[in-house]
Order: structure tokens, then C-alpha cells, then sequence
């Protein structure tokens, strides 16, 4: 056996367990909501509660086998009349 198929044999089975590690069945998916509408509106806070209770529906919890993150549109302070 050469010298290179050793190493090669070697790191082979050094990495197999971090490879079987990579994709555990049942792990959390994750899904991204990005709204263009204010954190502090309550229709926003209604909208998500409805796609909340959707997924529920569905079989999905948040924070069981599935993750929510969600941003909002940043709030600026009304322009100044001249």
C-alpha cells in the first residue's frame, strides 16, 4: 500500500463520523419571514399568528420541529413638514 492511499484511508475514516452527524432525521427546519410591514402593527402580529396556526395545522411547531425567524421592516420617523 502506498504512502498517499494510506492517508487517504486514514482521513476517510476519521471524517465518516462527522459525515454521519451532518443530517440528523427529525432536526428542526427552518423557515425565513421577511414582511415589509411594522414589528409594533397588529395586523402584522395577526397575520403570523394565522400562518402560525396554519403550519400547526399542518403538523409544523414552532420550536419543536420546526424554527421561525422572522425580521421586520425597519420603522423611520415621519419626514419633517416645511
Amino acid at each position: 500500500m502506498r504512502r498517499r492511499d494510506l492517508l487517504s484511508l486514514v482521513a476517510g475514516v476519521t471524517a465518516w463520523p462527522a459525515v454521519a452527524r451532518a443530517q440528523q432525521p427529525g432536526s428542526a427546519q427552518r423557515i425565513g419571514i421577511l414582511t415589509g410591514l411594522a414589528e409594533s402593527d397588529p395586523a402584522t402580529h395577526a397575520r403570523l399568528g394565522a400562518f402560525r396556526s396554519g403550519l400547526a395545522a399542518l403538523g409544523w411547531i414552532d420550536g419543536r420541529n420546526l424554527r421561525l425567524d422572522t425580521r421586520f421592516a425597519p420603522v423611520f420617523p415621519a419626514p419633517a413638514k416645511r
